[in-house]
């Protein structure tokens, strides 16, 4: 009698909180504000509506915290985001990554010029890397280089995105050293700040952004339509223009993409000090 109440309540609390068992939750990282969230990511939610036959809600995290407590608890049916969780959720979730941006992930490790007791990352022990807080993948791959984490260095999170983080390295005493995505590094530093800085470790490149979704939830048939519906029909390119013009503005489009292609980054996220 009790279990049955209990469903019953949960039933209810679901209704009364607009939220249907049967609705899919897509989600990204907190990356941009919940209204910036909106507009990329809707036109993708109502086509996975249109095309799955069932309604595919988009939720904006609110914050980092709950973002990952909301992934481990297995809430998120639909996600995009980094290699480090996309892995995760495929080794964990049963998710199955379906598409990615095209391209690569790498990041510098660099310090300033001038900085001359540094001259390569292991005379970083016990000094301070400026980056993108973890669990931001340029900090994580950087950190992954210290197997022994009792040598990690300090990390000083710096917000704002890669521009904030170049300012910060070349301008703040604190940072001994400061992590940039190796494509912002050529793009849009300057010769002239280049000068300013050295390169002191690359990581290991990875595959881009990708999109997953729960198998327990969307079927091996429904995945293949999707895969098709995201990288080759005009109304499913134009639901993710607006995430490629934010993430990869130089590519033409999503592509197909696998589970074996994102094997082992999980392992930056488990662990370690600063994973989960």
């Amino acid at each position: 009698m009790m279990r049955k109440m209990l469903v019953i309540l949960l039933i209810s609390m679901g209704v009364a909180g607009g939220v249907r068992a049967e609705d899919l939750i897509l989600s990204a990282p907190p990356r941009e504000s919940a209204e910036a969230g909106k507009k990329l990511y809707t036109p993708l939610a109502a086509l996975l509506s249109k095309t799955l036959g069932r309604t595919v809600r988009y939720e904006h995290p609110g914050s980092w915290f709950k973002y990952q407590n909301d992934m481990r608890e297995g809430r998120l049916d639909i996600v995009f985001d980094g290699p480090h969780f996309v892995s995760w959720r495929i080794a964990h979730l049963d998710h199955r990554a379906l598409v990615k941006l095209p391209g690569k992930l790498q990041f510098h490790l660099l310090t300033r010029a001038d900085n001359e007791g540094i001259r390569g990352p292991d005379d970083l022990v016990g000094r301070t890397i400026c980056g993108i807080s973890p669990p931001h993948l340029s900090t994580l791959s950087i950190l992954a280089y210290y197997n022994n984490p009792v040598r990690q260095p300090t990390i000083k999170g710096i917000r704002g995105g890669m521009g904030k983080v170049l300012q910060a390295g070349l301008h703040n005493d604190k940072c001994d050293a400061f992590v940039l995505r190796t494509a912002f590094y050529k793009k849009k530093v300057k010769p002239e700040l280049r000068a300013q800085m050295r390169i002191l470790y690359t990581s290991p490149a990875m595959p881009n952004q990708a999109l997953t979704v729960s198998a327990h939830r969307i079927s091996a048939a429904e995945q293949e339509t999707l895969r098709e519906l995201l990288t080759v029909r005009t109304e499913g390119k134009q639901a993710v223009d607006g995430i490629r013009k934010r993430f990869a503005p130089k590519a033409k489009g999503f592509v197909v993409t696998n589970d074996k292609e994102y094997r082992g980054y999980n392992r930056l996220l488990e662990g370690v000090i600063f994973g989960w």
